[in-house]
C-alpha cells in the first residue's frame, strides 16, 4: 500500500478496535450483554454493532460482500446487542473477520475508488474508499468512547488499553481526591450560577 493516507487512518482504527475489545475482557457473560444506558446500549452489542458497520461501508458498499451478514440489519436493532444463543466469542470473531474484510477491500482498492452504500438517501450513495474508511475510523472510536465510560461505570476499569491507560493519576486514592475536587468546583459554579446544587 502506498503512503496515501491509509496506513495512517488504519493504524488509528486498529487501536480504536483494540480499545473497544479491550473492555470485554474480564467481564461475566451478564456485563457484556446487559444494557447500561437508558437507550440500552451494551459492551458486546457495540462490538457486534461494529462487525456490521465494516463488513458493510468496507464491504459491501465497495462491491466486496462480506460472506453471509445481511447489511443493513433487518429489524429490531439486530446489530446492537447480542442473542442469548449467540456466543461471546463468536461475536468477537465476526468482528475479527470483518476487520480482516475490510483491510482487505482498504487494500485492494485505491483511495479514490467510488462505492456506493445503498442505505444512504437517493442522490447520495456514492463514497469513496477514503470517506468510507474515515466513517469507520471515526464510528468505531466513538464507540469505543462510549464503552471505555460503560466499562468505567462497571467496575472503575479505565484507561486506552492494558498498560496504556492514558490517565493522569493512576493511585486510586489521588483519583477519587481528583474526583471530589472536580465535583467541589462543580458545585461552587453552579451556586455562582445561581442553578441547582
Amino acid at each position: 500500500m502506498q503512503d496515501d493516507g491509509r496506513g495512517d487512518l488504519l493504524a488509528y482504527l486498529r487501536d480504536g478496535r483494540a480499545a473497544l475489545v479491550w473492555k470485554l475482557e474480564g467481564l461475566a457473560e451478564l456485563d457484556v450483554r446487559r444494557p447500561l444506558t437508558p437507550t440500552g446500549t451494551n459492551l458486546l452489542g457495540l462490538v457486534k454493532h461494529l462487525a456490521h458497520v465494516e463488513a458493510g461501508y468496507l464491504g459491501g458498499a465497495l462491491g466486496r460482500p462480506f460472506p453471509d451478514l445481511p447489511w443493513p440489519p433487518r429489524a429490531d436493532d439486530a446489530d446492537l446487542w447480542a442473542r442469548a444463543d449467540e456466543p461471546r466469542e463468536a461475536v468477537l470473531d465476526l468482528y475479527r473477520r470483518a476487520q480482516e474484510h475490510a483491510e482487505a477491500t482498504v487494500a485492494a482498492l485505491p483511495p479514490g475508488a467510488v462505492g456506493e452504500v445503498p442505505w444512504w438517501p437517493p442522490g447520495r450513495r456514492r463514497a469513496t474508499v477514503h470517506h468510507l474508511l474515515v466513517r469507520v475510523l471515526t464510528d468505531t472510536q466513538r464507540h469505543a468512547g462510549q464503552a471505555d465510560v460503560l466499562r468505567e461505570g462497571l467496575d472503575g476499569a479505565a484507561g486506552l488499553l492494558p498498560g496504556t491507560s492514558s490517565l493522569a493519576e493512576e493511585d486510586p486514592g489521588r483519583r477519587a481526591a481528583y474526583r471530589d475536587r472536580l465535583e467541589a468546583v462543580a458545585r461552587d459554579a453552579a451556586r455562582r450560577a445561581g442553578g441547582r446544587v
